[in-house]
């Protein structure tokens, strides 16, 4: 077998599965902070004032990898919901329900720092904009997974059903993306591409990017950590699971 597959496979284990999540998920979560860290600084207080929207425009290097977060992390979570439904694997179930009270985190944040970038450029904290509004309906979906979830007793169960509402919610996404192009709205429209050319200055895109990579980085670690949780509470009654509990002399 492949060495890579081989430790896919092996990945599945649950007892495999939390040494790793164990190991790894302090070091993400330095690394995320780290590269945070730096891109913030740069962005707080290196790069200049943007000439239109001077000091209030520094709020993009919270707000934009929040708002990226909270569209991929559902996408994560309704792939993750996806090959549970299709093959069944239980590590998959747990990590697609890991993923949402993470996401509903970004998207609150996401609408928090819009609505505090939105006073000042558009004289209010809210409108119903398409693209404040499909963001705020993206937390609904979100908040549906999490308490259908919640609402179902046996875990198998309630993860594939709850995974099958994140399958569906994806064609919101989509519409998030594009509902600056497709409506009338009070948002400004992409101003930073991955692939393509982007109308961000080099000096402020490169804090950006610290901060997106960062933030990913970041949200690995949470990942494991809140799967690692699930993980031992659904093994609770098996030997291997005991003896990871026990202090060590």
């Amino acid at each position: 077998m492949n060495p890579l597959v081989l430790w896919f496979h092996k990945l599945g284990s649950p007892p495999y599965f939390d040494v790793f999540a164990k190991r790894w998920a302090p070091w993400c979560h330095l690394l995320g902070f780290l590269l945070m860290a730096v891109g913030v600084y740069q962005g707080l207080f290196v790069v200049p004032a943007d000439y239109q929207q001077s000091d209030s425009a520094r709020i993009l290097y919270i707000h934009v990898p929040a708002a990226w977060m909270s569209i991929g992390v559902y996408l994560g979570m309704a792939v993750y919901a996806a090959i549970a439904q299709i093959w069944r694997i239980k590590l998959c179930e747990i990590l697609a329900m890991a993923c949402a009270p993470i996401g509903a985190g970004y998207t609150i944040v996401t609408l928090i720092t819009g609505s505090i970038w939105g006073k000042p450029m558009w004289g209010t904290w809210w409108t119903w904009d398409p693209r404040l509004t499909t963001e705020l309906i993206l937390l609904f979906m979100y908040f549906g997974v999490m308490g259908l979830y919640a609402a179902i007793e046996d875990r198998r169960q309630a993860a594939r059903t709850a995974g099958f509402l994140a399958m569906v919610g994806v064609v919101l996404l989509p519409i998030i993306r594009y509902s600056v192009n497709w409506w009338d709205s009070l948002h400004q429209g992409q101003t930073v591409s991955v692939f393509g050319q982007s109308k961000l200055d080099a000096s402020m895109a490169a804090p950006l990017w610290w901060v997106v990579i960062g933030i990913h980085v970041w949200f690995v670690g949470s990942l494991l950590l809140r799967a690692r949780a699930e993980n031992l509470e659904r093994e609770s009654g098996k030997a291997w699971v005991a003896q990871t509990m026990e202090p060590k002399p």
